[in-house]
């Protein structure tokens, strides 16, 4: 059997969440078996540091995750988190053994059910970044971000909540609120959540009656199949 690397505290609550759904998925499975996982558990708020000062060092940083987990026996890793992706290509060409990339996962499943023009969320990092664009342009998907103040909303309550597990109805509804306007002005056909706590505060099939994709969810499945591969 495989073991999967998972680059974690990225943050807790969504470790918890990988761990909780890839135990889950493996037993829909095989219930007579658990899957092989090690965790190097890294600092969240060092990874926000570094993504906004010091992108070098933010490869540095989850490189040393990666090497940590290969030398403790993974065959495979992944970083569970959209915003640390913006150092991918850097890591997993310095990387011991192969990377599983949230980004590409969901592009991938974007791609499968033919829509259009997504609508993107997450940290404004994220949000403001080319790695969603580049990878499902490559599909012909379009990408279409929050305004400046909805980006804004969107990142505090990210990381001033969302970060430290708490996930009010209010910011919720705001949130939907949002993607609402996207689809009746920007004319989106999904949303892509595209930070992990977002999947805990959204974590219905739909957002505002447009399909959301989970990368949560997508990366899991993509992990689990790698482990039983």
């Amino acid at each position: 059997m495989a073991t999967a690397g998972l680059v974690g505290g990225l943050g807790p609550e969504t470790t918890v969440d990988y761990y909780r759904r890839i135990l889950a998925a493996w037993q829909g499975h095989d219930p007579s078996t658990a899957p092989h996982l090690i965790i190097d558990s890294i600092d969240v708020q060092e990874i926000f540091r570094l993504v906004e000062f010091d992108r070098a060092g933010l490869a540095e940083y989850l490189s040393a995750s990666v090497n940590r987990l290969a030398r403790a026996g993974a065959d495979f890793a992944a970083i569970t988190a959209n915003m640390p992706h913006l150092a991918f290509r850097e890591v997993a060409g310095r990387s011991p053994i192969p990377l599983v990339s949230i980004i590409a996962t969901c592009a991938d499943a974007a791609a499968a059910h033919r829509v259009k023009r997504l609508a993107l969320l997450g940290t404004r990092f994220t949000m403001e970044a080319s790695m969603y664009p580049d990878e499902l342009g490559g599909r012909g998907i379009e990408v279409v971000v929050p305004s400046e103040s909805e980006r804004a909303f969107i990142h505090d309550h990210y990381v001033g909540e969302l970060l430290k597990g708490t996930f009010r109805s209010e910011v919720r509804a705001q949130v939907e609120a949002i993607v609402a306007r996207l689809r009746d002005e920007e004319h989106v056909d999904g949303v892509i959540l595209g930070g992990t706590e977002l999947t805990l505060l959204l974590p219905s099939a739909t957002v505002a009656e447009l399909p959301a994709f989970n990368t949560t969810a997508l990366h899991v499945d993509a992990i689990v199949k790698r482990l039983r591969a």
